[in-house]
């Protein structure tokens, strides 16, 4: 038993006074027996015998109702230790997209808001927080419409990354009592490296399942733009039951140009083409409709007319193999002779490649430097005997590349870095038996550039990256077969397309994209980027012939978007949420230690209501003093 105000125990010395009383009533005194009265001394006695007992009593019976007064007003209590803290309530409501899967027609963030409201006290100091959103020291009746109008996220906070933040809403003190409760389906993509949490918080886990776990996702689109009248739109479903048929249409803008059904195989994918005139810019849309998430049922992308890229050969040797692989389609190829070289035009240009060339005059080596400032690429081919020193203090500008010896031994080109973004979607898979191009002759390089191919000897054939690539030999017939292969065609061709990071049909928001736009602008001048309502300016570094756009964090939200010069409209760009939430996989979160799981809301405030409980007993010393008074007041009265 516990006391709200021991002080006024103190006052249990007053017991003293009635003793003290009791005992000067007791006091003896001495008798003088008369004759006359000697009859009555056996009357006297057990009267006196009588009144000793009731004064006995009396002195009991007050001193009890003296006690039990001091004690109530003392005010006894029990209760648990943590009941006597300060208690602390940190919520953290997952409003992930997994959360659109329902239960009872609602979804599960809905009914996880629906919950709180009705039980948890509206008034309670609470603090609060989302993937995205957090509400400190706030109550519940201050934050409705909050949470009312709460729209799901595409980021989803991992089991380490929601205690990091919980700490920082908890106050810093170890004398309350703390409390996380987490609110969530947790999917297993929440399970964090560890999963350890704090001792000196309680974790309270209340899960929130939907009633089926089936989901039909669009996850991606694939784009093939054939020799014919006619390009192929592919996409790619997951999530549905085998010979399930689910209506799939597509959109152009608000016209709906096609609609087919998607046929699911025994391993729940299922994938669905569309022919649409090649060279037609779209701006589409593919759409489905299943009872799982909402949000990945559309799926944005857009087909804009691929700009041209300019390419400049500057040439020592014959470059017939250039123009075979930079086609009119694609390509603006320019070819000049070293020595009649216009050196102006070198300022329209994406794509350098310096062919065959025995040394780089110093005049040359400046332009190119101020080229590959501004964003150009530049590809290096050399001869088959070269000045080092020339090539060496051309490559000093590029950071630390030196080229050391000619080695006059054949080599097989047998090692491809399938990694390396030159080579990304090339292959379906790493392949390690094909035609092995030769060298008859090539230069040995020390370099800090990636090894794009190399020979047997782990000696490189191929080095570069972001813009710069450069060869250890000669592509000359004499020297090698490598023009033959069908390594060149992706080889140089990506080198050429890097030059205009032309936008692909769609992007992944979270996700670091780049785009360049063949535009020249002032440095006064922005860029914006639209949808509706929703407008914002993406990061932009500015060339002297293009302008690249890094979209880091914007937009926020998925749909085709504009991008405009002032007003003029120079292409659309698509943005999707990232599917890691398709797939309703949950994670057994009864393998996690150190946390408390409940099976709903109710229940957990209901053992939190529990914990707070305090048992108060100065009602009950009050009805044993009143007793104890009328006690009294029997003995006084009925006892002679």
């Amino acid at each position: 038993m516990q006391f709200k105000h021991p002080e006024i125990l103190w006052a249990l010395f007053l017991l003293l006074i009635p003793i003290f009383i009791h005992l000067f009533q007791l006091r003896r005194y001495k008798k003088t027996p008369f004759t006359n009265v000697a009859m009555l001394q056996k009357v006297v006695s057990e009267s006196r015998k009588s009144n000793t007992l009731k004064k006995w009593l009396l002195l009991l019976t007050r001193c009890l109702l003296i006690s039990a007064l001091i004690l109530a007003f003392a005010q006894p209590f029990s209760a648990s230790e943590t009941a006597l803290k300060t208690k602390e309530v940190v919520i953290y409501l997952d409003d992930s997209f997994s959360m659109q899967a329902k239960n009872n027609g609602l979804t599960l963030l809905e009914k996880s808001v629906q919950d709180l409201f009705k039980d948890l006290d509206p008034e309670t100091p609470i603090s609060l927080f989302t993937n995205e959103k957090t509400y400190k020291n706030v109550t519940l009746k201050s934050i409705q419409n909050n949470l009312l109008s709460l729209s799901f996220s595409p980021k989803q906070l991992d089991l380490g990354e929601i205690q990091l933040k919980a700490n920082t809403l908890f106050s810093t003190s170890n004398a309350v009592s703390k409390n996380l409760v987490l609110i969530s389906d947790f999917q297993q993509r929440i399970a964090s490296i560890g999963d350890s949490f704090d001792s000196d918080i309680t974790q309270n886990l209340v899960p929130t399942r939907p009633n089926s776990t089936k989901n039909v996702s669009i996850d991606s689109v694939v784009f093939q733009n054939g020799l014919t009248e006619q390009a192929t739109i592919t996409a790619l479903l997951s999530g549905g039951s085998a010979e399930e048929n689910i209506p799939i249409s597509l959109f152009n803008g608000d016209m709906l140009i096609a609609k087919t059904a998607a046929n699911f195989s025994a391993n729940g994918k299922a994938s669905v083409e569309f022919s649409v005139p090649s060279g037609e810019e779209i701006h589409g849309l593919l759409e489905i409709s299943d009872n799982g998430l909402a949000y990945d049922n559309r799926f944005f992308f857009n087909i804009n007319e691929k700009e041209k890229v300019k390419v400049l050969a500057i040439n020592e040797s014959d470059d017939n193999y250039l123009e075979r692989l930079f086609t009119d389609d694609e390509f603006i190829l320019s070819s000049y002779v070293l020595r009649n070289l216009d050196y102006s035009t070198l300022d329209q240009q994406k794509v350098v490649v310096l062919n065959n060339l025995r040394s780089i005059p110093a005049s040359l080596q400046k332009v190119l430097k101020t080229f590959r400032d501004d964003g150009g690429t530049l590809v290096v081919v050399p001869s088959t005997n070269i000045d080092l020193d020339s090539y060496n203090q051309f490559f000093r500008n590029f950071g630390s590349t030196q080229w050391v010896e000619n080695a006059n031994a054949p080599q097989r080109i047998t090692s491809i870095s399938f990694q390396h973004p030159l080579f990304r979607n090339v292959f379906e898979k790493e392949v390690t038996n094909f035609q092995y191009p030769t060298v008859n002759q090539y230069y040995k390089i020390r370099s800090t550039a990636p090894k794009i191919l190399s020979f047997e000897g782990n000696d490189a054939f191929l080095y570069g990256q972001d813009g710069l690539y450069f060869f250890s030999a000669s592509m000359e017939i004499e020297n090698s077969n490598f023009k033959n292969s069908p390594l060149i065609v992706p080889t140089l061709y990506n080198m050429a397309m890097s030059g205009l990071k032309a936008s692909d049909i769609y992007h992944v928001l979270g996700k670091a994209n780049i785009v360049d736009l063949s535009i020249g602008l002032d440095q006064d001048q922005i860029i914006n980027v639209s949808k509706d309502d929703y407008q914002f300016i993406p990061l932009q570094q500015v060339f002297s012939n293009k302008v690249r756009l890094t979209f880091d964090g914007t937009p926020t939200e998925g749909g085709v978007f504009t991008i405009d010069h002032g007003d003029r409209t120079l292409q659309k760009i698509s943005f999707n949420y990232p599917r890691s939430e398709s797939k309703l996989n949950y994670l057994n979160i009864e393998q996690l230690e150190n946390v408390e799981t409940y099976d709903s809301i109710a229940s957990l405030f209901e053992y939190f209501e529990a914990e707070n409980n305090i048992a108060t007993y100065w009602k009950w010393f009050v009805i044993l003093a009143l007793f104890l008074a009328l006690i009294e007041v029997i003995i006084q009265k009925f006892i002679t």
